[in-house]
């Protein structure tokens, strides 16, 4: 009975330990933010051990899991009609507003969040998004389903982002979904924030198109992997869900690099440093000039280290402006559109929209600047049960009021 107790006592520490996770004291929520890491973190292990046994990739592994949890099947209400479909052969799903006459609506084209590797359009948090854009604001919306790593990778996630764009913004799918081309809007979480920003960048170059989006939505985009050491990384780089080594293994999968560049891309110094790394480019990510002090604080460009090897040679794909739009010049930002950046204190992204935000304003884009002090990364997709946090049910709020404004 006692070494019952005792292994009891011993197994529930341990738990304790692998559950427990120290976060900043103004993060929002802090114990549902440690149980959902902690769940995440169990699946990054088993997809780990799935992987070093032979069965599967890792990567392959997490979406097994993430797809018997969260992708339904579509259903309509009342309210929204859904259907799966398809834009330049690319899979979406299409939420459209039930009534409403022969009026033309208002148009979003969504791309969701997980590292180029993860996720679906069609999972639950995503649908309970677009069916909320979809039924308050009265808006066509398509969440697509792109390519994922590491059966694609980059330039396939783009590609894909790029023809359903394309395909949306033509004047035949317009009028099949009712959508008035002068109010069309792309959007997208994260690692779809990075493809939004791409696409709005080549779509407003393409002197060809006769529609083009009249305003992007950037929630915590991740754009740019030249350096992991901004001070946002420096000062979130254990902060879940999204932890900086967690960050450059995603970097690494999407651009089809060879993994045993992880440590090295993680050692790799801050762009202001970083030999390799020509002035025109190290301007656009020069979070000293870029970044407010309150967001800079005491955080300093890190050095290269003993032994770092230069990996920007060998992974092309990080000097790429299409897989990391903030280095795109002055000239192609000032004609994307109307511009809201949402941002989280509690991210190690937090920079890459801050700096983005700043490099539209200073090329002549309106810019929208949301940032929460109390957020952490992926929180407005939490807005939703059983992950509902206060800060994403505000984030959501003002992301749906934002859109009802400038859309």
């Amino acid at each position: 009975m006692r070494l019952r107790w005792s292994g009891g006592v011993l197994l529930s520490v341990a738990a304790a330990y692998y559950v427990y996770t120290p976060l900043p004291s103004t993060v929002s929520e802090p114990w549902k933010l440690i149980l959902l890491d902690a769940l995440f973190r169990s699946f990054i292990h088993a997809g780990d051990a799935a992987q070093a046994l032979g069965v599967c990739h890792s990567v392959h592994m997490l979406n097994s899991v993430v797809s018997r949890l969260e992708v339904i099947e579509p259903w309509s209400s009342p309210t929204v009609s859904v259907t799966d479909s398809a834009l330049g052969g690319v899979p979406a799903r299409v939420f459209q507003p039930v009534g409403g006459g022969a009026k033309l609506r208002r148009g979003v084209l969504y791309f969701h969040g997980g590292g180029w590797a993860l996720g679906s359009g069609r999972m639950r948090s995503y649908d309970l998004l677009c069916r909320r854009m979809a039924e308050e604001l009265d808006t066509v919306v398509v969440s697509v389903d792109y390519r994922l790593a590491p059966d694609a990778v980059f330039p396939d996630q783009y590609h894909d982002a790029l023809a359903a764009s394309r395909a949306f913004l033509s004047p035949e799918v317009l009028q099949r979904y009712g959508v008035n081309p002068a109010r069309v809007g792309v959007s997208g979480d994260s690692s779809g924030g990075n493809l939004a920003a791409a696409v709005a960048q080549r779509i407003s170059a393409d002197d060809s198109m006769s529609v083009k989006f009249s305003i992007q939505a950037l929630i915590y985009p991740v754009l740019q992997a030249l350096d992991l050491n901004t001070p946002s990384y420096q000062q979130n780089h254990n902060v879940p869900i999204l932890h900086r080594h967690l960050m450059a293994r995603f970097w690494l999968i999407y651009l089809g690099a060879d993994p045993s560049l992880l440590p090295h891309l993680l050692s790799s110094p801050s762009s202001l440093l970083h030999p390799s790394i020509p002035p025109s480019i190290r301007s656009h990510l020069n979070w000293t000039s870029l970044l407010a002090a309150k967001h800079q604080k005491h955080y300093r460009p890190v050095g290269m280290e003993t032994g770092s090897r230069e990996v920007t040679g060998i992974v092309p794909g990080l000097v790429d402006v299409r897989a990391a739009p903030l280095l795109a010049e002055q000239g192609i930002l000032g004609r994307t559109p109307r511009a809201y950046v949402m941002t989280c204190e509690f991210d190690v992204l937090r920079d890459d929209g801050l700096m983005y935000a700043r490099r539209l304003q200073d090329a002549g884009v309106t810019v929208t600047s949301v940032h929460y002090d109390d957020g952490f990364h992926g929180c407005m997709v939490f807005s939703f049960w059983p992950f509902w946090s206060s800060v994403g049910q505000r984030s959501l709020d003002n992301y749906i009021q934002w859109l009802d404004h400038n859309l």
